[in-house]
C-alpha cells in the first residue's frame, strides 16, 4: 500500500488547510494509507475521514526565544522520527516554515519530497534570510508545487525546472448549490487579517454607498474585527456594511450575492474567489500578487491594489448594469475536486 504523509502547521480553517483535509480525504478512499502531522492542533479544525492517522508534534505556548529555538529542534527530530517509523513513499508539506521543517528534518532520508508554495513568495519569504533559505534549501525537495507562473518565476531556475501548477480543489457544495432567484447585495468571505485589506473595501463601498441599494456583508473572523466594525462606525456605515463572522455553510450563505469582491494585498490562489466563482457569483478581485486573481479574472474585473477609488467604480459599474457578462478567465468546472486530486495523486504516488 502507498503510503503519504501531509504536513502543515495546523487544521485550522484556513485555504491550505482545507486543500491538505481535501487531499488526504481523497486519497484516503482511493486506497493510499494517508498520514497527517501538524505542528499543533486548533480548534474549528478541519476534519479528517476515518482510517486517517493524525499526529501532532507539539503544543503552542508562549515562550522565550531560547525555548522557542529548542521547541523548533524538538520538532525537527519528532517529525524525522515519525518519517523513518512510518517509512512513506512521499511527504508533502504545506506553507514556509512547515515547508523549511520537512526538507531539514527529512534531510538523507530515502523519502519524495514535495512541497508546496502556498501565497505569494515575496510575501512569505520577506526577508534576507528566509529568502536566501528558500532559494537554496527548496533545492532539496524532489517536486515543488505551486499556484501560479508569477509564483514559480520568483526561484531559480534549478526550481523551476521540477515544479508543477495544481490550482485548488474546491468543495462539490459549491457546483451543487443552486440560485434561481434575484440576487442582493456585496459579500467576501476569509479571514480579518491585514491581508486581505478589508479596509480597503469598506472604504470603496462608502464612496457609492449612498448611490445603490444593495448592503456590504464581509464573512469571516480574525483579529481585526473590531478594528473593521470600529471604521464602518466612523464611516456611520452601521446600517449598510455587516460582519457578521464565520458562517457553517458558505455556499448557501452567498448563492444569491449580486457581487462577490477580493480586496486582498496578496494572494495565492484565492480559494474564496474560487468558491465564489463555482456558485456563479459576478466577481472582481484586486490584481495582486502572486497573479491568483488575474489567473481566473478578466483583467476589465481586476483593480490595482489599494486603489480605493478605482474598485469602488468598479463595484458600482457592475451594480449598474442591467445584466453582467462572463467575467471569468477560467472555466470553474477546472476547480472540481477530482479533477485537481487526480494531478495531484500523480505528482505524490
Amino acid at each position: 500500500m502507498h503510503k503519504v504523509i501531509f504536513y502543515i502547521g495546523s487544521l485550522s480553517r484556513g485555504g491550505a488547510e482545507r486543500v491538505i483535509a481535501t487531499l488526504a480525504n481523497y486519497l484516503n478512499k482511493k486506497g493510499v494509507f494517508c498520514i497527517v502531522v501538524t505542528t499543533y492542533q486548533r480548534e474549528n479544525e478541519y476534519q479528517l475521514d476515518e482510517g486517517i492517522k493524525r499526529i501532532i508534534l507539539s503544543t503552542p505556548q508562549n515562550k522565550t526565544i531560547v525555548s522557542r529555538i529548542i521547541n523548533n529542534i524538538g520538532q525537527l527530530l519528532k517529525l524525522r522520527n515519525i518519517v523513518k517509523k512510518e517509512q512513506p513513499n512521499t511527504i508533502l508539506s504545506f506553507m514556509g516554515e512547515p515547508n523549511f521543517r520537512m526538507l531539514v528534518s527529512c534531510f538523507g532520508l530515502k523519502v519524495k519530497k514535495i512541497i508546496s508554495i502556498r501565497n505569494a513568495p515575496e510575501k512569505e519569504y520577506s526577508t534576507f534570510a528566509t529568502r536566501i533559505l528558500a532559494k537554496n534549501i527548496f533545492k532539496l525537495a524532489d517536486y515543488i508545487v505551486f499556484q501560479t507562473d508569477d509564483a514559480r518565476t520568483w526561484f531559480p531556475i534549478s526550481i523551476q525546472q521540477k515544479s508543477r501548477i495544481i490550482l485548488n480543489p474546491v468543495d462539490e457544495i459549491f457546483f451543487n448549490t443552486k440560485f434561481d432567484g434575484q440576487r442582493h447585495d456585496i459579500v467576501t468571505t476569509g479571514r480579518l487579517v491585514p491581508q486581505k485589506n478589508h479596509k480597503l473595501l469598506i472604504k470603496a463601498f462608502a464612496k457609492i454607498a449612498d448611490k445603490i441599494e444593495d448592503n456590504l456583508i464581509i464573512y469571516g473572523e480574525g483579529k481585526l474585527h473590531s478594528e473593521l466594525e470600529q471604521l464602518v462606525s466612523e464611516m456611520n456605515m452601521q446600517n449598510r456594511i455587516y460582519l457578521p463572522g464565520n458562517v457553517k455553510n458558505v455556499a448557501d450563505t452567498i448563492k444569491s450575492a449580486k457581487l462577490f469582491v477580493l480586496s486582498s494585498d496578496y494572494e495565492g490562489m484565492p480559494n474564496s474567489l474560487m468558491e465564489a466563482m463555482a456558485l456563479n457569483i459576478p466577481c472582481i478581485s484586486t490584481d495582486c500578487p502572486c497573479g491568483g486573481p488575474r489567473k481566473l479574472l478578466n483583467d476589465d474585473f481586476l483593480s490595482n491594489v489599494g486603489d480605493e477609488n478605482e474598485l469602488a467604480k468598479q463595484i458600482y459599474d457592475i451594480l449598474t448594469r442591467k445584466s453582467v457578462e462572463n467575467n471569468y478567465k477560467m472555466f470553474p468546472q477546472e476547480f472540481r475536486v477530482e479533477h485537481i486530486a487526480e494531478k495531484w495523486q500523480n505528482c505524490l504516488l
